[in-house]
């Protein structure tokens, strides 16, 4: 799986303003809604419910919130680099600059993992993340994230 095939331009936002993490749920839930014509406080509460879980900051400034729901039929991917990096309870205790929206259908076993696992290999290369967070374009950040997934995938 490509993060092409989940992820558009049109999906990268370069400068989020969040406050917190509650607030970053929210800004990604209404984001999410607005592409997708879903309910947002479902989004939201969907999210929220996933984070009581564990924390999805999983190191490095990275955060890949993710979920299921019922009324998709196809994973939505939403990538946004914040203005300011946000505490978000992180493994490391790091705070996240960088937030990858995963929203999936509730069928979609197999298919959620390999997103989440096709965006974990992404961030492990520290290269990527230095490009990721220097870019503040939408078209370059696009660039960034389906180059380095395209190398990745070869």
């Amino acid at each position: 799986m490509d993060l092409s095939d989940l992820l558009s331009s049109e999906e990268v936002y370069p400068s989020l303003k969040a406050k917190s993490k509650k607030h970053l749920l929210q800004e990604m839930s209404r984001i999410a809604a607005q592409k997708t014509g879903l309910d947002q406080r479902d989004i939201f509460d969907v999210l929220l419910q996933r984070e009581r879980l564990g924390s999805t900051g999983v190191g490095q400034s990275v955060a890949i919130p993710h979920g299921r729901l019922q009324s998709i039929d196809k994973i939505i991917c939403i990538f946004a680099r914040l203005d300011e990096p946000i505490n978000f309870d992180s493994l490391d205790d790091e705070p996240v600059d960088l937030v990858f929206l995963l929203l999936a259908p509730e069928t979609a076993g197999a298919d959620h993992l390999k997103a989440l696992a096709r965006i974990s290999r992404l961030i492990r290369e520290p290269q990527t993340l230095d490009k990721l967070r220097g870019s503040r374009e939408q078209s370059a950040l696009y660039s960034v994230l389906t180059e380095a997934s395209a190398s990745h995938a070869a």
